[in-house]
């Protein structure tokens, strides 16, 4: 959920930090900190509430000098987003930064003050300086210290220490938080993601589960859970991964909606074959034929991604389809089938909740499917295939490109397993990928309602309340819309099936309240058409958004109707994922919130 970036470098160190945090601020903007040591071997400390931008200013009046650092964006856990609470936390000994939970916190908070330590802040992070310096006043060595205070740590973490006195050393951690390695000549580096690193490193190691890297300027050991040296690989990465800018564009929110028919069009690409008309997945290490159950897990925009898998899935491919949140299927000791498939979804491949749910699948002997945005994740180190979306970084909180890149794998995979099992044969698989495969063109020509959708959300942005109404594979479309909506805006919006109106939501509906129906023509078009006409009966403020089919047999009925162009009922779902995004994006902009960085949220939810 946070960002760490570390540096032992050769000079100045600061304004490298301050570079690294500028990538990882997605992650959280509630507080930013760094702490060096200065010319004197000395710790020194600054932090900011709020966004980076506060930190860079309190650095212009009071700069900090120092060639090894540490520095922190927060999204708030424990304790409230205040200068007290930012990180890094720091004794006159030791300064750490944190990204993760420390579950054991309150234990290790009384068995400290117990000891004498004064803790001061309302965080978890507080007791893992505290933790160390006690070792360190125990006549422990710095490197023995941390490793020894890592074993009292119970939850989630990735760690960057710096300790007063020592310019040679710099110590990561990570358990269940990602934590990347980089090389330099004559530095080392640490950071949360790649991106953070890619202005400084070309050369970077994923550090694995329960692994501690002792840094110096020329040297890195890295060591397991069970406190043996260890090798870890290498990987070369491109520079230009980290080169990430709005270009012309107000917000990244809008620059990564506009970019969806391209890297929707190259995910396609990757497992298409348009010249057979077939779907081309990696060599499986299990036999899509003989699965007997589906269980998909993800959470947020990715648990709707895998709501319409469910739907083509079980029409496709005939077969049972489970969905579910991560943060509550391992909870519910779900038994899962012999030979079944758990598909994971995640942009970043760290989602914390995702991941311990991957793992109870896996003992549960399920074969385990992962689609990611990330290469090198944590996820995907743990799953038997992956399948990647190409929706290249996504820095906007809200994702947009990469739910309809995920949405374009998922369907590929519906087509391929259905094949597999017979349930369809090579000409319906063949028209099915001509229908994706002409997705991408009629996203660029659904962008082309913007400005009509961006008069709409002037309206929309005046409601308390809005309601967003579908059936079928648009349902989950519509509570991606709410969700959306709510995310950028702060409106409280939900998404029903438009068919469960009349059992209750359909109370909420008067004069002052915006529905959103999405009906494209088929097969529950009229059904979906006749519930519209319900909420239009008690004044309810419809904007529909359908096809050109639709639109000329009830657009007249509503008080604005957007008409996208006709696309086989299959693919629709990538197609009117566009426009709710557009609107809530305009709604957000009419309101005046934050679209990149909205409040209280980060991109990489990697805490339970």
């Amino acid at each position: 959920m946070c960002g760490i970036i570390g540096i032992i470098g050769k000079q100045a160190v600061t304004p490298r930090i301050l570079a690294g945090l500028r990538s990882l601020e997605y992650r959280g903007y509630d507080s930013a900190g760094i702490a060096t040591l200065d010319d004197g071997n000395k710790l020194a400390r600054r932090r900011a509430q709020g966004k980076l931008v506060n930190l860079e200013n309190i650095l212009q009046k009071d700069a900090m000098v120092g060639d090894i650092g540490i520095g922190h964006t927060r999204w708030a856990t424990h304790g409230a987003p205040t200068v007290a609470n930012a990180h890094p936390h720091k004794t006159e000994k030791v300064a750490v930064v944190h990204n993760g939970i420390i579950e054991n916190f309150r234990e290790l908070r009384e068995e400290l003050t117990g000891k004498g330590h004064i803790l001061e802040t309302e965080t978890d992070t507080e007791v893992i300086v505290h933790l160390i310096t006690d070792f360190l006043d125990q006549g422990l060595a710095p490197r023995a210290a941390a490793a020894a205070a890592l074993k009292h740590l119970d939850g989630a973490f990735a760690l960057a220490i710096i300790f007063e006195g020592d310019n040679d050393l710099l110590i990561g951690a990570r358990k269940g938080s990602p934590l990347v390695l980089g090389y330099g000549d004559g530095e080392m580096y640490l950071g949360s993601d790649a991106i953070a690193l890619s202005h400084l490193s070309n050369k970077i190691t994923y550090l694995e589960e329960g692994d501690r890297v002792e840094l110096t300027h020329n040297s890195a050991c890295i060591y397991d859970d069970d406190n043996k040296e260890v090798n870890r690989k290498i990987n070369a990465v491109s520079a230009a991964s980290g080169m990430i800018d709005k270009g012309n564009y107000r917000h990244f929110m809008m620059k990564e909606i506009q970019e969806q028919p391209t890297v929707v069009g190259q995910t396609l690409g990757t497992l298409i074959d348009p010249i057979h008309g077939h779907v081309k997945l990696p060599e499986m290490p299990f036999d899509l034929s003989t699965v007997e159950r589906v269980t998909i897990i993800a959470c947020g925009t990715s648990f709707y991604a895998g709501q319409v898998a469910k739907y083509w899935l079980e029409q496709k491919a005939r077969i049972n389809v489970e969905v579910d949140v991560a943060s509550e299927f391992r909870y519910r000791e779900a038994i899962m089938p012999e030979n079944g498939l758990a598909i994971f979804i995640s942009q970043s491949g760290e989602t914390a909740d995702t991941l311990a749910a991957l793992r109870y699948a896996k003992s549960q002997g399920q074969h385990i499917l992962s689609i990611l945005n990330v290469s090198q994740s944590s996820m995907e180190r743990e799953s038997d295939i992956v399948l990647h979306t190409h929706a290249g970084p996504e820095v906007g909180v809200a994702s947009t490109k990469a739910f309809t890149c995920q949405l374009a794998v998922l369907a590929c995979v519906a087509i391929a397993t259905a094949k597999a099992r017979g349930e369809i044969d090579a000409a319906e698989e063949a028209r099915l990928c001509i229908a994706l495969t002409e997705a991408p063109a009629r996203m660029a020509d659904v962008l082309n309602h913007e400005e009509a959708i961006k008069v709409l959300a002037d309206d929309v942005a005046k409601a308390r309340d809005v309601i967003y109404l579908a059936r079928g594979l648009e349902f989950p479309i519509a509570m991606e819309g709410a969700l959306k909506l709510k995310e950028i805006s702060y409106i409280h919006a939900e998404g029903y099936a438009a068919g469960e109106m009349k059992h209750g939501p359909i109370a909420l509906i008067d004069e002052h309240v915006p529905i959103i129906v999405i009906a494209p023509s088929g097969r529950l078009y009229e059904k979906t058409a006749s519930n519209m006409q319900e909420v239009i009966a008690r004044k309810g403020k419809v904007i529909f958004i359908t096809d050109e089919r639709g639109a000329k047999t009830d657009g007249q009925d509503a008080i604005a109707t957007i008409a996208l162009p006709m696309l086989d009922e299959f693919v629709t779902p990538i197609l009117y994922s566009i426009p709710v995004q557009l609107l809530a994006y305009h709604v957000a902009i009419a309101k005046g919130t934050d679209v990149d960085q909205p409040r209280n949220l980060a991109k990489s939810v990697t805490v339970e």
